[in-house]
């Protein structure tokens, strides 16, 4: 199942994708009641495997057309996971692209974090902060977390994870490079767009055998697989359930590969501007498109 996000009046609520369009969870319900169905993605998420069978049998007995069918190039995209407990990153998480930083591999997972500020979803603008020169992509493979996971063995990990998504992880160079801690770089403002879709694991299968794609204004810039990874996601989720606990709607970005422009040579590092357009791709998960443009005055 494809869900998503969309805001309709002043609030986020729940989308399902279908052929028909995009399925307005809240509307239908006003039509067709069911108790037991949430009108948000986290209320999904939260509500398990249990929610998402409810809702899979609900959106079948529907009709193909109805007034709660909205077209999905008229709707306002929400970010697929709106509040997430933690944003938990990996760094330097693909061999080639820790080979065109010159960076040896990792032993154990590089970790750090964002916060839900950053969060924004497909088709929205995001504002080139006026701290930075140095802005870039990276298009990551987002994991969400189904089920609270402490001391989690990998062979059993990904039984934990509810499904993935497409995240462009975007960075300011400059200010991620000041001082040994990341976190400045990846935390300005609208720095994780998010979706467009949360694809429940049982469509996606093999999470690390999976294309994934950037554009910048139509040019290719990354184009690898997730078998590409030095971590692999069942490592990763029982690596780090071994030192937090996991919860349900936690998201993990797991790295990006080679083709971002801090690994290009410094006479072709060409930085994101006002204008640019950059669209993320993952198999099966859909494409994330975001534009760029000047940070308003305050």
């Amino acid at each position: 199942m494809k869900l998503l996000t969309f805001i309709k009046g002043a609030k986020q609520t729940l989308g399902v994708k279908t052929e028909q369009g995009v399925l307005d969870i809240e509307a239908a319900l006003n039509e067709k009641p069911n108790e037991q169905i949430p009108t948000t993605i986290m209320g999904i998420i939260r509500g398990g495997k249990e929610a998402l069978s409810i809702l899979d049998e609900y959106v079948t007995r529907l009709p193909a057309q109805g007034s709660f069918i909205r077209n999905e190039e008229e709707i306002k995209w929400g970010p697929c996971v709106t509040v997430p407990n933690k944003i938990i990153c990996v760094g330097l998480n693909y061999r080639k692209h820790a080979d065109e930083t010159n960076t040896p591999y990792p032993e154990v997972p590089i970790l750090f974090n964002k916060f839900n500020n950053t969060l924004t979803g497909n088709k929205c603008e995001i504002a080139v902060p006026k701290v930075t020169e140095q802005l870039d992509y990276e298009v990551e493979l987002g994991v969400v977390i189904g089920k609270e996971a402490k001391y989690v063995n990998k062979e059993k990990a990904l039984d934990y994870v509810f499904g993935y998504c497409t995240v462009n992880d975007l960075s300011a160079r400059d200010l991620q490079l000041k001082t040994p801690q990341w976190l400045l770089g990846k935390t300005c403002d609208d720095f994780s767009p998010m979706g467009p879709y949360l694809v429940t694991a049982d469509e996606v299968g093999d999470p690390n055998n999976l294309q994934l794609k950037t554009y910048v204004n139509g040019e290719v810039r990354q184009d690898s697989n997730t078998s590409d990874m030095i971590f692999y996601v069942d490592e990763i989720v029982s690596y780090i359930s071994q030192h937090m606990t996991l919860t349900p709607g936690d998201v993990i970005l797991t790295g990006t590969p080679e083709g971002v422009i801090l690994g290009y040579p410094l006479e072709k590092q060409i930085y994101l501007q006002p204008g640019d357009e950059v669209t993320v791709t993952i198999e099966k998960l859909g494409s994330l498109t975001n534009k760029f443009v000047k940070e308003k005055k305050s």
